[in-house]
């Protein structure tokens, strides 16, 4: 059963910066899915998408994997054999319940393994496939197009990136729609307009959200000549990128 996400729910003293720490960890599943519209289809889709492009013997990435879920996804849906997965993230307690629930996950020919590191510092290659869901939005924008040129010149030929966002709009009548339409699902999944604020002003420094456009770009200028929205829920966006 999930633990309810109650981090925001009393009014705060200090708003700290948001961070993956073991109070977030212990509501993770349920924080998510209350945030994030249509996450759970992302990510079952994402398993569709891992399928498709995953090559022989090969290595499918998931950086930033949190609980790993993308990595449980990838790995049911993978029949290519030789593949294995990498999943990556720089927080040890996430890692560590990750690997839990992975000993706990229907036996599978598809090894995964998981690595507690900075995404910045991991090798990328012999990539078929890799995965950054909800994750280059946590690196400092500075840093974000040479992560992709790196994991654009370690995926093979024909190789996928995903990349998962939460976008922002230059327009403000635009922003402010998708904006509402996200606060109200908060709404309607249960939280108060108290823990959308308060988690709002902990993200503000942490979580740097750009447009459509601008990713877009910034993948073209990593190299790839392809790069496609597949999935949109208001103001999160999933694109494909083919090298």
């Amino acid at each position: 059963m999930k633990k309810p996400d109650a981090i925001y729910a009393t009014p705060l003293d200090e708003i700290i910066d948001f961070q993956f720490d073991e109070r977030v960890v212990a509501v993770f599943p349920d924080m998510i899915q209350r945030s994030v519209p249509g996450y759970s289809l992302m990510i079952s889709t994402l398993g569709i998408l891992a399928a498709r492009y995953a090559q022989q013997d090969s290595f499918c990435y998931d950086l930033g994997c949190s609980l790993g879920a993308v990595s449980l996804a990838m790995r049911q849906r993978i029949v290519q054999p030789g593949c294995e997965i990498i999943a990556v993230d720089n927080s040890p307690a996430m890692i560590e319940r990750a690997q839990q629930l992975l000993a706990r996950a229907a036996e599978s020919r598809v090894k995964v393994s998981m690595r507690c590191a900075d995404i910045l510092d991991v090798k990328i290659e012999n990539a078929s496939v890799v995965v950054l869901n909800l994750t280059l939005q946590f690196i400092p924008p500075a840093q974000r197009l040479a992560l992709l040129r790196r994991i654009y010149a370690g995926l093979r030929p024909g190789g996928l990136l995903v990349l998962s966002e939460k976008i922002a709009f230059d327009q403000p009548a635009r922003q402010q729609f998708h904006q509402d339409l996200h606060h109200d699902f908060k709404r309607a999944n249960g939280y108060t307009d108290l823990e959308i604020s308060q988690k709002r002003s902990a993200l503000e420094k942490v979580m740097i959200a750009e447009t459509l456009a601008c990713h877009q770009q910034r993948l073209h200028a990593a190299g790839f000549g392809f790069a496609e929205v597949w999935f949109q829920c208001f103001n999160f966006v999933s694109l494909g990128a083919l090298k």
